[in-house]
C-alpha cells in the first residue's frame, strides 16, 4: 500500500537525518507541527528512539511509534488538567472533594460523547463498576443522542484466580442495561484474557482510546471499590491527549484483540461476549480509523508498550545482542524462568522495558520517581530488574539527583501483592542500590557516599498526617518517571519485574513537566520527605 510505502520512507529519513526540522507531512508518521519553524531539542526521545530502533524494529507502528504534532487534552479552565490524577486532595487526610477523581470521571465521559465510530477500553480485571461504569453509559448515551453508532471493545485482564469470577457476559448486560434505548444503538464486545498462567502475563493497560484521535492512559484502574467508594482512596495518575499518539494507542490495542479474537475459543485463556451476536473485532482500529489523526499540536510523543508473555515470542528482526546481568541474588524460586533479566527475546517483544531504562540513562541533572515499588513479589517473580538498578547507580555515581517516591510499606498485603506494596521496609530499596553502587564505584564508602549525597528515598504521603483520616496507611499506585524537568513517562508500566501487557507515552515538553511538577511531584514530595531514609537535603542517611 501507498501508505505503508511512505511510512517506511518517512522512518528512514528520519533516520539518518541530523536535522531538527520537522519532515514535511506523510500520512503515517508523526504529522508535522502546524507551523514551519524548527522543531525543539528532544534528548530524550531521540536517546529513547534509537534504542527502540535496535531493540524492538520490527514493532514499529504498533507496539511502539514516535509521533508530532500532539496536545496535551487540557480543559479551557486549567491549562495542567490533562494530568488526571486520582483522588487530587493534596494535603486534606479526609479527602472529601476529591476534585481529580471527578475530573478523571468527567473527561471520560466527555471523550466517549464525542465518539463517532469507536470506543476502545482496556484496564485490569475486574470490569469497570460503579461511578466508572456510569461515566461510560452517560458518554456513549450522548454519541447515540447526536446521531452515532459507536462499536465498542473493552478488553480486561484476568490474572487466573480471578479469570473465574471475570464474566464478560454480566458486563455486557450491565452496560445495555444503563444504556437503556441507547443498547440497539451500540456494538460491544468484551473480553477477559490471560496469556499466560505460567508465566503470570495478562493485560494490565489501562487506556481508553476514542476514534482514533484522543487517549486516556496511565495507571488507574476503574475499581469503584479502591478508588471511589472509600475513605482511603488509591493515588494514581493517567494522562490525556489527542493527535497521532492515540491512534498509535489504538493501533496497540489490535495487537491485544488480535490474539483475544484468536483464542476467544480457549475458555483457559479468554471469555468472551458481545451484543446481539456481533463478532469479535480484532483489528477495529485499523477498519474503523485507518487514517492516523492529524496533528492537534506540537508536543513530541513516544507511544510504548509490551506484549507480555505468549502473544508473541520475538521480533525476528531484531538484532538487539544485550549483554544480559549475571545477579546471582534475583531469584526467589530455583526453575522460575527470569524473563527480566535473562531473557533476551522477551527484550524485543516488550520494548518499554529497554525504554524506561533509557530514559532514566538519559537524565543529566535529576530523576523522579514514582512508584507503587521497585522490587518485585519474590517469589514467584524476580526480586528486581538488575540493568535498572544499575543505571540508577550510575546516575548517582555521576552525580545525579535520583529522587524515589513508593507506597507505604504498610499496604504490604499478606502474600506480598495483595495490597499496594510489595516491600517491608524502604532499606529494601536503598540495600540493592547501594550493593549496585559499590559494583560501580569498586568500594563500599565511595557507594555509600554517593548514595547519601545525591539519592531521596522516601514512602508516599497526600497530607501532613501518617495515614488517612480512617487510619489505612496512604497507597500509591502511579508508574511515573520523570528527568531533568524535561521529559516524563506516563503508563501502566511497573518499574518492578512484572510480564503483562503494559503500554504508556512518553513526552517531552518542558512547559509540560514543569506542570507535572507543580500539581504532582512538588505536593508528593513536601508531605512523603517526612518519611524519607534517604535525603541528600536535609543530611539524612539511614543505610
Amino acid at each position: 500500500m501507498l501508505r505503508d510505502r511512505l511510512s517506511r520512507l518517512h522512518r528512514c529519513v528520519r533516520h539518518v537525518t541530523t536535522s531538527a526540522v520537522v519532515l514535511a507531512v506523510l500520512p503515517t508518521a508523526g504529522p508535522a507541527f502546524a507551523d514551519s519553524t524548527a522543531a525543539p531539542a528532544t534528548p530524550h526521545l531521540d536517546a529513547v528512539e534509537r534504542t527502540l530502533r535496535q531493540v524492538s524494529p520490527g514493532l514499529e507502528g504498533e507496539i511502539w511509534q514516535r509521533t508530532e504534532g500532539n496536545k496535551l487534552d487540557a480543559s479551557a479552565a486549567d491549562a495542567s488538567d490533562w494530568l488526571l490524577q486520582t483522588p487530587g486532595c493534596w494535603g486534606d487526610d479526609t479527602c472529601a472533594q476529591r476534585p481529580g477523581t471527578k475530573r478523571l470521571l468527567a473527561k471520560t465521559t466527555e471523550n466517549i460523547a464525542a465518539a463517532e465510530r469507536t470506543v476502545d477500553i482496556s484496564t485490569l480485571a475486574p470490569f469497570p463498576d460503579g461511578a466508572f461504569q456510569d461515566a461510560i453509559a452517560a458518554g456513549l448515551k450522548a454519541s447515540v443522542e447526536k446521531g452515532h453508532k459507536p462499536k465498542v471493545r473493552v478488553l480486561v485482564g484476568a490474572a487466573p484466580i480471578y479469570h473465574i469470577n471475570v464474566r464478560p457476559g454480566a458486563y455486557v448486560d450491565d452496560l445495555r442495561k444503563r444504556l437503556g434505548a441507547a443498547a440497539g444503538s451500540v456494538t460491544l464486545t468484551a473480553a477477559s484474557m490471560t496469556t499466560s498462567k505460567t508465566a503470570f502475563s495478562w493485560n494490565h493497560s489501562k487506556l481508553l482510546v476514542v476514534d482514533g484521535r484522543s487517549a486516556i492512559t496511565g495507571g488507574i484502574n476503574s475499581w469503584k471499590g479502591d478508588y471511589l467508594d472509600t475513605a482511603h482512596p488509591v493515588t494514581d495518575v493517567d494522562l490525556a491527549l489527542t493527535g497521532p499518539a492515540a491512534s498509535s494507542a489504538g493501533r496497540y490495542l489490535d495487537a491485544l484483540w488480535g490474539w483475544t479474537c484468536r483464542n476467544k475459543g480457549n475458555v483457559a485463556s479468554v471469555w468472551f461476549a458481545a451484543s446481539d451476536g456481533a463478532s469479535c473485532m480484532p483489528d477495529l482500529e485499523r477498519q474503523a480509523n485507518p487514517e492516523p489523526a492529524g496533528p492537534t499540536g506540537n508536543v513530541p510523543v513516544i507511544a510504548v508498550g509490551g506484549l507480555g508473555v505468549g502473544i508473541r515470542d520475538k521480533d525476528a528482526s531484531s538484532a538487539f545482542d544485550p549483554k544480559l546481568p549475571t545477579a546471582t541474588d534475583t531469584k526467589c524460586v530455583v526453575g522460575v524462568h527470569d524473563n527480566t533479566n535473562a531473557d533476551r527475546d522477551y527484550d524485543t517483544v516488550n520494548p518499554e522495558e529497554s525504554a524506561l531504562r533509557e530514559l532514566v540513562r538519559s537524565a543529566g541533572k535529576h530523576v523522579e520517581i514514582s512508584q507503587q515499588d521497585l522490587n518485585a513479589t519474590c517469589p514467584p517473580l524476580p526480586k528486581y530488574d538488575v540493568r535498572l538498578y544499575d543505571t540508577l547507580a550510575q546516575k548517582l555515581a555521576s552525580g545525579v539527583k535520583v529522587r524515589i517516591v513508593v507506597s507505604d510499606p504498610q499496604n504490604r498485603g499478606t502474600v506480598g501483592s495483595g495490597g499496594y506494596s510489595q516491600i517491608k521496609s524502604l532499606s529494601e530499596i536503598s540495600d540493592v542500590l547501594r550493593e549496585r553502587l559499590t559494583r560501580v564505584t569498586g568500594d563500599r564508602d565511595k557507594a555509600k557516599s554517593a548514595l547519601c549525597s545525591n539519592l531521596q528515598l522516601a514512602s508516599f504521603r497526600s497530607s501532613p498526617g501518617a495515614k488517612w483520616a480512617d487510619g489505612h496507611a496512604y497507597p500509591l499506585h502511579h508508574k511515573l518517571v520523570s528527568v531533568d524537568g524535561s521529559a516524563f513517562y506516563v503508563g501502566s508500566k511497573n518499574l518492578y519485574p512484572s510480564w503483562l501487557q503494559d503500554f504508556g507515552y512518553m513526552v517531552e515538553s518542558p512547559e509540560a513537566a514543569a506542570q507535572l511538577k507543580s500539581e504532582l511531584l512538588d505536593p508528593e514530595w513536601e508531605f512523603s520527605k517526612a518519611t524519607a531514609t534517604v535525603d541528600h537535603e536535609r543530611g539524612v542517611c539511614s543505610v
